[in-house]
């Protein structure tokens, strides 16, 4: 089955401010009918790369096949680290990147792998605030949910979904 996951994470005050993510995963069944499901929520404390990274996370974790995904983002962090090979050096490096500085949001990273494993994925890069509608309804997922008065503490990587 074909997958398109598509995510956005915001954070007001970045870093350090409330935070959110919105994910939008969508297929075509065989009768050609367009599915789709959204996921959000919101964290009291964090910054824009993790809800970035979270967004995705959760969209992979709710698949319950193997699937092509193409993953679409308007997140550089997500999408270079895949697209350019960084995530595979930070690895081989024992998660130490280029200039000698342990690699941010290692558990968030790591946690994502383990969602995509035996996933077949893309990740693709769109600008966002252009007028794309699945990723302006992650942005607005995102949004809404960094606003929501019941916000999620952000500990590190065992987030409660």
């Amino acid at each position: 089955m074909k997958v398109k996951l598509f995510s956005d994470g915001a954070c007001k005050g970045n870093p350090d401010g409330p935070g959110g993510y919105g994910t939008l995963l969508q297929y075509v069944d065989k009768e050609n009918n367009l599915h789709e499901k959204e996921f959000s929520a919101g964290y009291k404390s964090t910054t824009n790369n993790r809800m970035e990274l979270m967004g995705v996370i959760t969209g992979f974790e709710a698949l319950k096949a193997k699937c092509e995904v193409e993953v679409v983002s308007d997140s550089k962090y997500v999408c270079d680290a895949f697209n350019k090979g960084w995530i595979y050096s930070w690895m081989k490096n024992n998660w130490v990147k280029s200039d000698k500085q342990p690699v941010k949001n290692r558990e968030l990273w790591e946690r994502l792998l383990k969602a995509m494993e035996g996933q077949d994925v893309t990740f693709n890069w769109i600008k966002g605030h252009a007028g794309h509608r699945e990723n302006e309804i992650c942005d607005s997922l995102a949004s809404n949910a960094a606003k929501q008065s019941d916000l999620l503490d952000d500990d590190g990587g065992s987030m409660i979904l």
